[in-house]
């Protein structure tokens, strides 16, 4: 079987969530099922053929109801498309190599003359929207880009295309680890993910048995400080742990 087979089964039993041709693990917890959902960690082959246990995730626990949906969006009207909204979603230093992870948020073009801009814009900075053959395909749609810098070294790490209405409620989340240092094969610590604006707390867990609880970022809270936090052009809120040495990632969830 190809990896591509193996891709097609993996994302027709996590219910149409794509991983791209990488053999990766996909995990769906209890809850209902989200559909739709796009979630491709750029670079994903070369990962898998060096030998990556890197992972997603899906999870939408029971209760996942309980958040309130807004019934408009949450990026400004006025949203310009063809500029690029970047936000630090975490930094550290971790063997003294300083490393920090960043998104890219690109707001929905409202025309396909908006769009042609857009798509411009982002090939200036080297992102590629997944799945936009045409223009066109980015009207009414949200682009994310995250970039993982490690010891002055970026990686763009994954990305995503989405309604611009588009949102998570109660316990949903949406998730994916891989190595911290770029190219690496083992030491799968790094874990990325997107929650709903409701959520306060999630749980990483590690394989040694311990645990990271991120809780919601106050106004004080530094990008050094684990935190749920919001992104400037997001609808969701965004999460980065990262497992203590000698240790992997195990699961991620929302707890509150």
């Amino acid at each position: 079987m190809s990896d591509s087979d193996i891709a097609l089964l993996l994302a027709d039993a996590a219910d149409e969530v794509e991983i791209g041709i990488a053999p990766y693990q996909a995990v769906l917890r209890g809850g209902r099922r989200r559909r739709a959902r796009r979630w491709a960690v750029a670079a994903a082959t070369a990962l898998v053929l060096a030998g990556s246990s890197a992972t997603l995730a899906v999870a939408g626990l029971p209760g996942g109801d309980r958040g309130q949906v807004a019934t408009q969006p949450l990026v400004p009207a006025d949203a310009d498309p063809s500029r690029v909204l970047q936000t630090t979603l975490a930094t550290g230093t971790d063997q003294g190599t300083k490393w920090r992870v960043l998104i890219d948020v690109w707001s929905a073009p409202r025309d396909e003359k908006q769009a042609e801009a857009q798509r411009a814009a982002m090939a200036l900075r080297g992102e590629t929207p997944p799945d936009a053959h045409d223009a066109s395909d980015l009207i009414g749609k949200i682009t994310y880009f995250v970039h993982r810098d490690y010891g002055g070294k970026s990686t763009k790490v994954m990305e995503n295309t989405v309604p611009k209405t588009d949102r998570l409620t109660g316990t949903d989340l949406m998730s994916g680890s891989l190595p911290l240092a770029p190219g690496g094969t083992k030491d799968v610590r790094l874990v990325i993910g997107y929650v709903a604006k409701t959520a306060q707390r999630v749980n990483c867990t590690w394989t040694n048995g311990t645990a990271t609880v991120v809780e919601k970022a106050g106004a004080a809270t530094g990008t050094g400080d684990p935190a749920i936090r919001s992104a400037a052009g997001s609808n969701y809120n965004w999460f980065v742990c990262l497992a203590p040495k000698d240790t992997e990632y195990e699961t991620a969830e929302v707890i509150e």
